[in-house]
């Protein structure tokens, strides 16, 4: 299972929560989404994506008035269409309120203070196709190749084919690093957004 933890403000607005959670899962935001809170959804609107009946960036969490243990849903990766709608979502995650703490005056909000597993590639086809590609993907392929590599001195690698390579190594370590989500998220906080986006790796 991947999870993370997250201390967050309730006077930050659905729009915070969507790139917060973004930073915290490793996610490039390049792809539609939407939250399912209460029975309606929400989300940021994109160009040629969903419209959605309200502004995300002025409803706040507090507005919603959870409880401790509630849960809700955030979607990310849709397939949509004029016709269905919503078909097909590749990623979905559960929110779940854990505690309603009042804040404390030295600490950062959002921070991240838990989570566990790296975060799957972009487009690699939701959890069925993360797992067919580990299956394919073996770490045994990898070391043949780099193998392979070291012992040919002609050898070339394009930057695409050394892109997945990195990738999918990364995946095999499996490690999740807090302090670089953190260090993002106080970048987001900073209004910072697109450079974060821009240069986001797999966390």
């Amino acid at each position: 299972m991947i999870w993370r933890r997250l201390l967050v403000k309730s006077d930050r607005t659905i729009k915070d929560l969507h790139y917060i959670i973004q930073i915290a899962m490793g996610w490039e935001d390049i792809h539609l989404h939407y939250f399912t809170i209460h029975g309606q959804q929400y989300g940021v609107s994109k160009p040629g994506g969903m419209n959605f009946n309200t502004d995300a960036s002025v409803i706040q969490l507090n507005q919603f008035g959870f409880r401790e243990k509630e849960k809700f849903l955030y979607e990310y990766d849709l397939s949509t269409s004029p016709v269905m709608g919503v078909w097909r979502y590749w990623w979905r995650h559960q929110i779940r309120v854990e505690a309603i703490l009042p804040p404390k005056p030295n600490q950062t909000y959002p921070f991240c203070t838990g989570g566990k597993g790296i975060c799957p590639p972009e487009d690699c086809g939701g959890a069925w196709g993360f797992m067919k590609f580990q299956d394919e993907f073996s770490l045994v392929d990898v070391l043949d190749f780099v193998t392979s590599i070291l012992e040919d001195e002609n050898a070339e690698i394009d930057r695409e084919e050394a892109a997945k390579l990195q990738t999918w190594l990364l995946v095999y370590q499996n490690k999740f690093d807090r302090q670089l989500v953190n260090e993002r998220l106080e970048q987001y906080m900073l209004e910072d957004r697109e450079s974060i986006f821009f240069e986001q790796e797999i966390l």
